[in-house]
C-alpha cells in the first residue's frame, strides 16, 4: 500500500492534468452537435490506456456512439476482470448556475470542478491510473479488459447489441464498475443494489393553435392545466404511485436487511441543510434511505408548454409536455412499467385533449451478491485503505446496462464507487474530491490482488 501511495504522490500532478484533458472534451451523448466530441473522447481514452500499459486498445463503432475496448493479458490461465465505465456526460445546462465553466476544469477547495469530474470521467480515470501503477511496478496480478461506452447517460441503447456481437472478446470472470458513491469519506460502502428505470415523455394536445386566453379561457381545455392535474394524480396522499399494477412485482425487503441498512449513518438535518429544504418527504412507512434504495419512485424531470419568455403573453397553449422517470426496484420490469404507465396516462385524460406517451429509455434494477469472491475482495481492499469494513449499500441510482451484463455475458458486476452525495452529479457545479480520486487509485490495485486470492482459477 505504501508503494502505491508513493507512486500516486510522485505522479499526482500529471494524473490531474491528464484527467483535465478528458474533462475538457464536451462529450454530451444526448446532443447531436457533440458527435465529433464523442469521437475525440474515445481517441483520448484509447491513447491513455495504451500509455498506461494496455497491450491493445481500439475504438469500435456501434449504431450510436463508439465503444473503447482495451486489454492487458498477462497469463490466460489467470482470472479476467473487465472494467466498465462511460465517457459520455450529462448536458451542462443551466450554464448560468456554474461557478466556473463546466468544460474548463479547475481545482478549488480540494475538489475537481467540471462536468464529468465524478460521473464518470474522474472515476473511470482512477482505473486507467491504477492500471498504469500496476504495469509500471510489475504488480498486476491478473488479466484486465476495459469496455468504455459513450451512451450510459442516454440509457445505453446500443451496448446490449455490442455485447452480444462481441461476447467472445468480452469474456471475463467479473465486471468492475466505479460509477456509484460511498456513504461518506469516512464511511466506505459497496453498492449492492441499483434501481431500474422507466423514462417517458408525454404530450398533451388541445386546440390546433395557441389561443387568446381572454377569448377562449374557460371554454377550451388548457393542455398545461390538464397536464398538471394528470401528473398530480400519479401519486396519492401517502406518496404511493397510483398507476394500477405498478407495485405488483415489488418485492418486500426482509426486516433483517432493513435493520442492516439502518446501521448506515444518516444525518437528516445535515441532509436537509445540504439541499436547503425544510422537510423530507416520500412514501409513508419508509425511511429516507429506504425510499431511495429499496422502494420505487416517480418524478417529473422537466415540464414545459405555452409562453415562458420575458414579459406577458396571454395565451391558452396548444400543447404541454413533460419528461417523467420512474425508478424501479429489482424484479420490476421496465417494459411492463412503460406499458402500465402509457395505458393509465391515456385513461385519465379528460375530454377535449389528446395524449401521447413515448418511451425514451430504461433498464432493470440489479442486486449484487455479498457472498461473491469479488465482493469479498472489494471489502478487503476498502478495509485496507480506509481502515474500516465497508457497508453494503443499495443505491437509488440506475446503471441500466449492469443487469444486461449478467443476462448477455453471464457474469456478475461489483460496484466499487468512490463518489459522494455532495459531488452534484447531473447538476451544475459537479465536483470530485481529490482525496477520493487518489484513494480510488490506491484501493483498486488491492482489489485485483485480493480477487486473485479469492478466485485464483478464474
Amino acid at each position: 500500500m505504501e508503494k502505491a501511495k508513493k507512486y500516486i504522490e510522485e505522479n499526482k500532478d500529471r494524473f490531474i492534468e491528464e484527467l483535465f484533458g478528458l474533462i475538457r472534451i464536451p462529450s454530451v451523448s444526448s446532443k447531436s452537435e457533440h458527435k465529433a466530441d464523442m469521437h475525440r473522447a474515445t481517441e483520448y481514452i484509447k491513447k491513455s490506456l495504451l500509455e498506461a500499459g494496455a497491450d491493445m486498445a481500439e475504438v469500435i463503432p456501434t449504431e450510436g456512439h463508439p465503444v473503447v475496448y482495451a486489454e492487458k493479458i498477462i497469463n490466460p490461465s489467470l482470472p479476467v476482470v473487465m472494467v466498465y465505465g462511460h465517457y459520455d456526460v450529462q448536458p451542462a445546462e443551466p450554464l448560468e448556475l456554474w461557478k466556473s465553466p463546466p468544460f474548463e476544469p479547475e481545482i478549488r477547495e480540494g475538489k475537481i470542478w467540471g462536468r464529468g469530474a465524478d460521473d464518470d470521467k474522474g472515476q473511470l480515470f482512477m482505473h486507467v491510473k491504477a492500471l498504469e501503477y500496476m504495469v509500471k511496478t510489475g504488480t498486476l496480478p491478473c488479466n484486465i479488459k476495459f469496455m468504455i461506452e459513450g451512451e450510459e447517460e442516454i440509457g445505453s441503447p446500443n451496448l446490449g447489441k455490442f455485447c452480444q456481437a462481441n461476447a467472445g472478446k468480452l469474456k471475463c470472470d467479473v465486471i468492475l464498475v466505479s460509477d456509484t458513491s460511498m456513504i461518506g469519506q469516512d464511511v466506505p460502502s459497496i453498492t449492492t443494489g441499483l434501481r431500474g428505470l422507466s423514462y417517458l415523455e408525454v404530450e398533451v394536445t388541445g386546440p390546433n393553435r395557441d389561443l387568446h386566453s381572454g377569448l377562449y379561457g374557460g371554454a377550451v381545455a388548457n393542455p398545461v392545466n390538464v397536464l398538471a392535474k394528470m401528473i398530480a394524480s400519479l401519486t396519492d396522499e401517502n406518496n404511493r404511485i397510483t398507476i394500477p399494477g405498478f407495485y405488483d412485482d415489488v418485492l418486500d425487503v426482509k426486516p433483517e436487511e432493513r435493520q442492516e441498512m439502518a446501521k448506515a449513518p444518516f444525518d437528516a438535518e445535515k441532509y436537509k441543510n445540504d439541499l436547503d429544504v425544510e422537510e423530507l418527504t416520500g412514501e409513508a412507512g419508509y425511511t429516507t434511505m429506504e425510499r431511495t434504495g429499496i422502494r420505487p419512485s416517480l418524478d417529473v424531470n422537466g415540464i414545459w408548454g405555452g409562453y415562458t419568455g420575458e414579459g406577458a403573453k396571454t395565451i391558452l397553449p396548444s400543447t404541454a409536455h413533460a419528461k417523467i422517470s420512474m425508478r424501479l426496484v429489482p424484479n420490476q420490469k421496465s417494459k411492463k412499467i412503460d406499458d402500465l404507465f402509457k395505458k393509465h396516462f391515456e385513461s385519465i385524460a379528460p375530454p377535449g385533449v389528446r395524449v401521447r406517451a413515448r418511451v425514451l429509455h430504461g433498464g432493470e434494477g440489479y442486486v449484487s451478491p455479498v457472498d461473491h469472491p469479488a465482493y469479498r475482495a472489494a471489502s478487503r481492499a476498502y478495509e485496507d485503505t480506509f481502515g474500516k469494513k465497508p457497508i453494503p449499500f443499495r443505491s437509488g441510482g440506475s446503471i441500466p446496462i449492469i443487469s444486461l451484463f449478467e443476462k448477455v455475458l453471464d457474469v456478475k458486476s461489483i460496484l466499487m464507487g468512490f463518489g459522494l452525495e455532495s459531488d452534484a452529479i447531473h447538476s451544475p457545479n459537479e465536483n470530485y474530491p481529490l482525496w477520493n480520486f487518489y484513494k480510488g487509485i490506491q484501493t483498486i490495485p488491492l482489489f485485483y490482488g485480493y480477487y486473485v486470492q479469492e478466485n485464483p482459477a478464474g
